[in-house]
């Protein structure tokens, strides 16, 4: 090593997450998912699980996770990913089994899916992306799209007399005996990015440890669905969905 990379290893203070693959992303600019996914494989690195992982990928914006992380993965159908990750737990109850899903996936078609796997405390971690729209088909209402809120099937915002009310499911989760830990983070700036990832990291212990089924919830963005800059559909998530989906432990009985 000649003087130049001893400077260059000095100076550095980030490098990319091992377990990330060579593979472009093909996340939107701005999407929160990339960021998820980095903080995903750092933490699995760092807790020395990357051959003792399974990860279960949705069908949604992250239908592609398996490309991006290197570790074992299994492709769900639409909404059925904490059914898959009961059977991947249940018949390798050592491993670190965990799904990634987005709210149209999870608390769409998937509500029963993830309830039932809830309510009976299935030994699993799962990473739930609220972004309140459906982003990879065009930018649909989703269960958790704001009251008000423009979507391409909602040109006018959401009704409550119409669509009904936006699900709190993390909220409905955190009320079932099964769930062992549930909570609500996001990661638009450095502070909340840190935070999400300490969760993450607690989420995938209590699975390791069998001690019942973790959520995190990640309030997210979508720049394309919500036809705005990052920068504004930051903005716009902090000023309207985290007064509606308050960040913090909603839930935290594994202790």
């Amino acid at each position: 090593m000649n003087i130049e990379d001893i400077k260059r290893s000095e100076n550095k203070v980030y490098s990319r997450p091992e377990l990330l693959n060579d593979s472009p992303m093909h996340y939107c600019p701005g999407c929160s998912h990339g960021v998820v996914h980095k903080l995903v494989a750092e933490v699995i690195k760092e807790m020395d699980q990357e051959n003792n992982s399974i990860g279960v990928a949705p069908v949604g914006c992250a239908v592609f996770a398996y490309k991006y992380i290197d570790i074992d993965w299994i492709e769900a159908a639409h909404g059925r990913a904490p059914a898959v990750a009961t059977g991947a737990k249940r018949l390798n109850p050592n491993r670190l089994v965990f799904t990634y899903q987005g709210d149209g996936d999870l608390a769409a078609i998937g509500t029963a899916e993830t309830i039932h796997a809830a309510n009976r405390g299935e030994n699993i971690a799962i990473i739930f992306i609220n972004n309140a729209i459906y982003g990879m088909t065009g930018g649909q209402m989703a269960p958790t799209t704001l009251e008000g809120q423009k979507t391409a099937t909602t040109p006018y915002g959401r009704r409550i007399d119409l669509n009904g009310y936006p699900l709190k499911i993390s909220d409905l989760l955190a009320r079932l005996e099964g769930t062992c830990y549930v909570t609500r983070q996001t990661v638009h700036n450095p502070a909340s990015v840190r935070k999400a990832k300490a969760a993450i990291r607690k989420a995938f212990e209590n699975s390791l440890n069998r001690k019942g089924t973790s959520v995190v919830e990640v309030v997210s963005t979508c720049s394309s669905g919500w036809k705005m800059t990052p920068e504004k559909a930051n903005e716009w998530m902090v000023e309207n969905m985290l007064p509606f989906y308050p960040l913090g432990d909603l839930k935290n009985t594994a202790e």
